[in-house]
């Protein structure tokens, strides 16, 4: 039988998908990427994130140390079968999803579609091929307006307020399911406004550096109250490998599921980061003031305590600085 080294990473295009990449190429892992290149935004970007993980040199010197990268749909069931019955991978980080609440309003059976089906077409192929270890990327989003702060995983989330929040909560539901028949062992991590090099350009940091450094307006979605745990890509990175490691090990009979938020701990109001950007940049911002969204939370904030017990997880990334290290595009 073959050995298993492979990792596999869904959505390794991506900005959180090429940076865990990155980092598991530098733990000398073997890692096998998937991407579709969606078009929600342009491929030029994701080719370059590619060309950075294939860049990286692994710290560790191992025979199987290299990054392949598959260009495929995990909404085509029979491509993602085939691609994990040739890899027989040790361990599948699932990142690929669409992503952002308001675009999830306007097509709302696409997100359902991706990532729904398209998470239920990965687990599939990983339990045909006997892969029981899994990590699912949910999202912070399914917190939903929750009026307590900290979010915390044993808090309801019943309450979601767009498609996506609603797709991401179905897909940990999914994951638990498979858990317990399929004895399964699967992480679901709540990743909290990741942002860093690479982010994805749709994103507010990224977007709003631009627009200051250009000297247009800045879209301020109501009176800059609302507030974000934004969270450095190095930080989530460290989490979602400290979250492999914590996974039970394969010879143990039981399923095994469990949800980590990985945030900062460290809410910034809207205004805030605008100000924030706008020191980075060294320009002013020129805001122009937006009605609120549907589907925009007034909050998230990330309760870590059982990150930081159970995974050793502690950020360290103060926001000033990631946004330095974002607005000099520092990679890897």
């Amino acid at each position: 039988m073959k050995s298993r080294r492979t990792v596999v990473v869904t959505g390794a295009a991506g900005f959180i998908g090429s940076h865990l990449s990155a980092a598991l190429r530098r733990l000398g892992r073997s890692v096998l990427g998937i991407d579709n290149f969606d078009a929600f935004y342009e491929r030029a970007s994701k080719q370059a994130n590619l060309e950075r993980i294939g860049a990286v040199k692994p710290k560790i010197a191992q025979r199987h140390d290299a990054f392949q990268f598959i260009e495929a749909d995990i909404c085509d069931r029979q491509a993602i079968r085939a691609i994990l019955e040739r890899a027989t991978p040790d361990v599948i980080f699932h990142i690929a999803a669409l992503a952002g609440v308001r675009p999830s309003i306007a097509q709302p059976q696409r997100y359902v579609s991706v990532n729904v089906n398209g998470l239920v077409n990965v687990l599939e192929a990983a339990r045909a091929v006997n892969c029981r270890r899994f990590i699912f990327a949910s999202s912070s989003s399914v917190y939903g307006n929750h009026a307590k702060v900290p979010f915390s995983e044993d808090d309801r989330v019943d309450q979601p307020i767009s498609p996506y929040a609603a797709t991401k909560r179905a897909g940990e539901l999914i994951c638990q399911t498979y858990a317990h028949l399929f004895a399964m062992r699967i992480a679901a991590l709540r990743f909290f406004t990741v942002y860093g090099p690479a982010q994805r350009p749709d994103l507010a940091i990224s977007k709003f550096m631009r627009l200051i450094a250009e000297g247009r307006e800045v879209p301020m979605y109501g009176d800059g109250s609302t507030s974000r745990d934004y969270t450095y890509i190095d930080d989530v990175i460290a989490g979602v490998i400290a979250a492999e490691k914590s996974l039970p090990a394969d010879d143990s009979p039981a399923g095994f599921f469990r949800i980590w938020n990985l945030g900062s701990d460290h809410p910034i109001t809207l205004i805030q980061m605008i100000d924030a950007i706008a020191s980075v940049v060294g320009k002013p911002p020129r805001i122009k003031t937006m009605p609120m969204q549907p589907g925009d939370v007034e909050r998230t904030w990330a309760d870590i305590t059982r990150s930081k017990a159970e995974l050793g997880y502690h950020p360290t990334t103060s926001f000033e600085e990631g946004l330095l290290r974002q607005r000099s595009e520092k990679y890897g």
